[in-house]
């Protein structure tokens, strides 16, 4: 059985760094679509990943998007995210006495290791999590699921440029998801990805004839042909 995935704060740079670095060679924090998984770190992160972690920024920007315009139903694997505060190196200031609580006054109410949250803070808390809520409970529907074959030239194509070619076609209702490198023969290899599209926004015809096989993108794609077609 599949060990669920671990974060601890996400409101750290040791933290985005680990969720950068396990996004490199993924698209999203479970499987090959979006999932409650995603929603659970997403809701966790206090803002946008700066472009210093270029795939937790890339990823966000797609979950943002998804939540926005048509929800995540997904279950996923799980996830588990551990404490998201931060405590703050600060100097150390000499102690004050006059301070010092007598001994025989247990009140503790007023001690706030972590400091107060903002109103701003609170606010937008409740906002991230409104609008996972409400993806949650919002119905997917009109979305599939694409594998598509991506053929080069030769075996002299720079097969790295060409993948960065498929990616660069960005339009709204386009997510794309894994990808690999499959042997055809002669030493070529074709690049088979994924893709999550919403129908109503997306036609992969047009996608193929008018962005895949036409400037710049054809000069390193010789054909693209539709492997499987799912609906979600």
């Amino acid at each position: 059985m599949m060990m669920a995935v671990a974060f601890t704060n996400l409101g750290s740079q040791a933290g985005l760094q680990k969720l950068n670095e396990y996004l490199l060679t993924r698209s999203y924090i479970s499987g090959y679509q979006a999932s409650k998984d995603d929603l659970a770190v997403y809701a966790a992160l206090n803002s946008p990943p700066s472009e210093e972690f270029v795939n937790a920024a890339r990823w966000y920007t797609h979950i943002d998007a998804l939540i926005r315009l048509s929800g995540v139903t997904e279950e996923g694997k799980g996830v588990k995210i551990e404490s998201s505060a931060v405590v703050e190196d600060s100097p150390i200031t000499p102690p004050v006495t006059e301070a010092k609580a007598p001994a025989e006054d247990d009140d503790d109410d007023d001690v706030d290791l972590f400091g107060e949250e903002t109103e701003e803070e609170k606010k937008a808390a409740e906002e991230r999590a409104a609008a996972v809520k409400a993806s949650a409970k919002k119905k997917e529907s009109g979305k599939s699921s694409v594998l598509l074959d991506v053929k080069p030239w030769d075996d002299e194509t720079d097969m790295k440029k060409l993948e960065e070619a498929v990616r660069s076609v960005q339009m709204e209702g386009l997510l794309w998801g894994a990808s690999k490198l499959v042997p055809v023969g002669y030493g070529i290899k074709k690049l088979q990805i994924m893709m999550t599209i919403v129908d109503d926004l997306v036609s992969v015809d047009d996608l193929v004839e008018e962005r895949l096989l036409t400037e710049p993108a054809n000069e390193f794609i010789q054909s693209c042909d539709i492997v499987a077609f799912n609906k979600i």
